[in-house]
């Protein structure tokens, strides 16, 4: 039998503090152990009857304790189809990019999945990013920051 296809449009927000790091999860598929774990930033699926930038802030809220301020635009769209948790899902997924203070984040308001999935949290450094080995999503970060004017200059 095939698996499930789940279709779902996605908010994800690049969190850059004010020096210049990126605030990244890593985690992996629970059904699929064995294909390893990533590196991605806070986001996630659209309710229904929710705006993009609404879903946005409540994401970004529930995953890190951080009230946003204004959004600004997208500087990225990507259309994605990856299987998890025993389905095949297909994201559409518009990024932004948001400046904050850093520090600490909160997980309260983690989701039990979200409990399961991300195994830990870290502020990335430009330097780190650009030399990394692991795998990072999306692809192409380093240019959706600097399509949003760069990273904060210290």
């Amino acid at each position: 039998m095939p698996a499930e296809r789940w279709v779902r449009q996605g908010a994800k927000v690049i969190l850059v503090d004010a020096d210049g790091s990126v605030l990244l999860f890593r985690g992996g598929d629970p059904a699929r152990p064995d294909a390893g774990t990533w590196w991605f930033p806070p986001g996630g699926g659209v309710e229904p009857g929710e705006t993009i930038e609404a879903a946005a802030h409540r994401e970004v809220l529930e995953e890190t304790g951080l009230v946003l301020g204004e959004l600004g635009p997208a500087v990225g769209r990507r259309r994605v189809e990856f299987p998890f948790d025993g389905r095949i899902i297909v994201s559409d997924e518009v990024y932004f990019v948001v400046r904050v203070a850093g520090g600490a984040i909160s997980t309260d308001g983690w989701t039990e999945l979200e409990r399961e999935v991300v195994e830990e949290h870290r502020w990335w450094t430009m330097d780190e990013l650009r030399i990394t080995a692991e795998m990072v999503y999306p692809e192409d970060l380093l240019d959706l920051i600097e399509a949003s004017g760069g990273p904060p200059q210290a």
